[in-house]
């Protein structure tokens, strides 16, 4: 592929709609933009940072992020399917506090959900796990603070 190598600025401008199709646009920078509606199709989006971003009602699917970082992002809603995430870490995820646009008083929220998921070693540590509820999965060698849960199940059945 030939390319035409160009470097841009925009500034307090509307590209809304713009198409770019067989574009190399590697190290771009966008500070305070709307992204809106925007759709990556057959995008290599690796060691993408994204911070400070609200990302609710996103869909990612047949995506591998590996490498990638998200920081201080709003995902409420997010669907993600057929996504790799070996080496995935989550830190302080938490539900919206007073004050944030989608606190709620009640604290009722749409669960979290995962399903048809592969989370062989997962480890979770220091988390709220209140009203958790596991169904229909293999539990084989899971352990709760050092107990095997098939050995605490058997013991509860008697």
């Amino acid at each position: 592929m030939n390319l035409k190598a160009e470097k841009l600025t925009y500034k307090n401008t509307d590209i809304s709609g713009s198409r770019f199709e067989m574009v190399k646009a590697e190290a771009l920078h966008f500070d305070n933009v709307s992204l809106a509606k925007t759709q990556i199709n057959n995008g290599n989006l690796s060691s993408i940072v994204l911070h400070d971003v609200n990302m609710s009602e996103t869909s990612i699917s047949d995506a591998n992020l590996t490498g990638s970082v998200i920081k201080d992002a709003n995902l409420s809603h997010i669907k993600m399917d057929h996504v790799y995430l070996f080496g995935a870490e989550f830190h302080n995820v938490v539900l919206p506090h007073q004050g944030d646009g989608n606190y709620n008083p009640e604290q009722q929220y749409k669960p979290i959900s995962f399903q048809n998921c592969d989370l062989r070693n997962v480890q979770i540590r220091n988390c709220n796990l209140t009203n958790l509820e596991i169904s229909d999965c293999d539990i084989a060698g899971v352990t709760i603070n050092g107990y095997s849960l098939e050995e605490l199940i058997k013991s509860f059945r008697g």
